[in-house]
């Protein structure tokens, strides 16, 4: 027998809210498929809370940079300290040299001295020692001369003068004794004559014996 009308009005009724659901949970499980779809997607955006976090430059900057920094200082004051340590020595080495030097000196001077004890007259090196004086502006208003012996000879030589210092009366109001050790032949050496006196009054340098020994 076919269903009347009516009747299928009813069977249709009765479908349309299990087919509603139906529908419904199927959208349902799509959407959360393409979520879950979306979200394992290596090459998709993450979520936030599963997202990691860069590092943070500027933290990682300080953290690098620091030892560097310390590693630099310690490296520019290993310098300071060896550039220090190389001009001391320096300074040192000059001292020496200077302290040396004026040792020498002074016991060529005193050597001239005593060479110079018993010789009368003027020597026998007048000839082979010259005396030029220094501008007061050069020596920072010290008065004094330079010494120059010559050895014409032929063998090795050693030379003495002595320098009387004068005022203007012509008295000697200072005497000093200059002298060159182991002069070689035909070789030249100079020292320096100078006046301990005190600028005022002027005095002036000349050159009263010289030996040869």
């Amino acid at each position: 027998m076919n269903p009347t009308p009516h009747s299928r009005n009813r069977r249709s009724a009765r479908r349309g809210p299990a087919v509603s659901a139906a529908l419904t949970l199927a959208a349902s499980v799509t959407v959360a498929a393409a979520l879950v779809s979306c979200g394992s997607d290596s090459d998709g955006p993450s979520s936030e809370g599963s997202r990691t976090s860069a590092p943070d430059a500027s933290s990682f900057s300080e953290k690098t940079a620091s030892p560097l920094k310390s590693k630099a200082s310690e490296a520019a004051e290993s310098a300071r300290s060896s550039a220090s340590e190389a001009e001391a020595s320096a300074s040192e080495r000059a001292d020496e040299y200077e302290a040396s030097v004026s040792a020498d000196t002074e016991r060529a001077n005193q050597a001239a001295e005593k060479a110079l004890k018993d010789v009368t007259g003027r020597g026998n090196a007048m000839s082979d020692v010259s005396m030029t004086g220094k501008p007061r502006s050069e020596t920072g208003g010290v008065l004094a001369s330079v010494v120059t012996f010559t050895n014409r000879t032929d063998k090795t030589a050693d030379f003495a003068v002595r320098v009387d210092f004068r005022n203007s009366s012509g008295k000697t109001v200072e005497t000093r004794y200059i002298g060159t050790e182991n002069l070689e032949p035909g070789k030249r050496a100079q020292r320096y004559a100078i006046s301990h006196e005190p600028p005022e009054p002027k005095l002036s340098a000349h050159l009263v014996k010289a030996q040869r020994y």
